[in-house]
């Protein structure tokens, strides 16, 4: 029997070899067990899921066994992005969610997140929990998707998006909106969020156009992530349509691309930084800011100049959303491209993002450049590096034990202030650069990320590590 296990973003696994019908109905049976468990029996489940491959197929596993077992299901009429389902079980105060996706996986993955009260990632007490319990499933017993539908146990939810849209909307300033009369041109890279920012946009009487909206299970060869190499079509066609402005978004609406009207890639953490002082400066929000260990620096240095703080976490969007409740922040994120703001769902949401920067843009009449541009001679130079190194499994012990439990560091070039093992190995310099070395927790890989304030200084920082552990 396979090992089921969750990582930072929900389980995800190779089609075929690990995602199966047997192991979705596992995790089902796992999560419908929790709910009795916990006499959390009262209300419905809502199951949604992405454009991938099997992803609805695999949503009716989930129905079927839920329904079942007793527990009524609320099944979505078609694709919808992750956010929706986080805002869902939020707005109708359901115990449990389910959305089929690998996010920003490669099409070869197929995955089930898990979203508990008020709309957030379930936490790892809930998924250890549901773990446990796939190990100790045997033959699990499901009903007909069609007869459940028949006879009532599983129902279709009328008109999904409206709530969700709504509440987004009430948030925006929709006036600078159609003042401004953006030009936009959105890749959904053929995952789920198309509808949904489409509608806000339209709403807001901007001119959008679309590039790889349709269901393509491959995704057109590449990483459904808004990266700044998977956007190289979405670049050149702003630059020459002479578009304000490039949004993109992942397979299921929770990371955020942008590109200026330039060409300019707009990375992550430039979007939370930018939407932070937007929100603070321009709109006059108080409260502080949240990151994860993996995010940069400059978002605390934005912070301090409004005499506010920013929080740092381990990596996994549940305790962004958990420290953004308990220090009431103003909007919390990290450098993957996933971002929430206080006053919205408790999880990343790109179709909100997206909508509150265009908003940005209109508000302060300048290009991301240009304000990013203003902040670097404000704040100075911040420059991240990422590298992701594979390596055989039968490493991942000894790589675990130099890092982790011997403690064992790289001859840096710089001096070290401090080290932190929270979540992998961060190390932080004296002259203000860092660099952390961690297992991702969805695919096998070991991240590594720098920030210096040059690039040539973040790349040393990786280049000691990768050195130091022969990869």
């Amino acid at each position: 029997m396979d090992t089921i296990r969750f990582g930072t973003g929900g389980w995800r696994a190779v089609i075929g070899e690990d995602f199966t019908c047997e192991n979705v109905r596992r995790v089902a049976a796992a999560s419908l067990a929790y709910l009795k468990e916990n006499n959390l029996t009262d209300k419905p489940v809502i199951i949604g899921y992405d454009r991938r491959f099997l992803s609805e197929d695999a949503a009716k596993w989930v129905a079927e066994v839920i329904s079942g077992g007793g527990i009524g299901v609320l099944f979505l009429p078609r694709s919808a992005p992750t956010p929706l389902i986080m805002h869902t079980v939020k707005d109708r105060e359901l115990h449990l969610g389910v959305e089929i996706t690998a996010s920003h996986n490669p099409s070869g993955y197929n995955g089930i997140k898990l979203i508990v009260e008020e709309g957030r990632d379930a936490p790892v007490e809930v998924t250890r929990a549901v773990e446990r319990k796939t190990d100790e499933i045997g033959d699990v017993p499901f009903a007909n998707f069609t007869d459940a539908v028949r006879d009532g146990r599983i129902t279709y939810l009328k008109n999904p998006f409206n709530r969700f849209l709504d509440d987004i909307i009430a948030l925006l300033d929709m006036n600078a909106l159609r003042e401004r009369g953006l030009r936009v041109l959105f890749d959904s890279m053929h995952g789920s969020g198309t509808y949904p920012l489409m509608v806000i946009f339209h709403t807001a009487r901007c001119t959008i156009d679309a590039i790889h909206i349709n269901k393509d299970a491959y995704f057109g060869g590449v990483m459904p992530a808004p990266s700044e190499n998977s956007l190289l079509p979405l670049k050149d066609a702003v630059v020459k349509g002479g578009y304000d402005l490039g949004i993109a978004m992942d397979g299921d609406g929770d990371r955020l691309g942008i590109i200026d009207p330039g060409g300019r890639y707009i990375t992550a953490n430039e979007i939370l930084c930018m939407l932070y002082l937007y929100l603070v400066k321009y709109k006059g929000w108080k409260g502080p800011a949240v990151r994860n260990l993996a995010t940069t620096h400059l978002l605390d240095k934005i912070a301090a100049s409004f005499g506010e703080k920013c929080y740092e976490v381990p990596v996994g969007f549940k305790y962004v959303s958990a420290k953004i409740d308990e220090v009431d922040a103003v909007l919390g994120g990290e450098s993957s491209g996933g971002l929430t703001v206080r006053g919205h769902i408790h999880g990343k949401d790109s179709i909100y993002a997206a909508s509150l920067f265009a908003e940005m843009i209109s508000v302060i009449g300048k290009t991301p450049g240009e304000i990013l541009c203003e902040m670097e001679k404000r704040y100075g130079k911040f420059v991240m590096v990422e590298d992701n190194l594979r390596f055989v499994p039968e490493r991942k012990p000894e790589i675990e034990a130099v890092l982790l439990k011997e403690k064992r560091l790289p001859d840096f070039p710089d001096e070290i202030e401090r080290v932190n093992y929270v979540d992998g190995c961060k190390v932080y310099f004296k002259r203000g650069g860092w660099v952390i070395c961690r297992f991702s927790g969805t695919e096998p890989l070991l991240r590594i990320f720098a920030e210096s304030d040059t690039h040539a200084g973040a790349v040393a920082y990786i280049t000691a590590f990768k050195n130091f552990l022969g990869l």
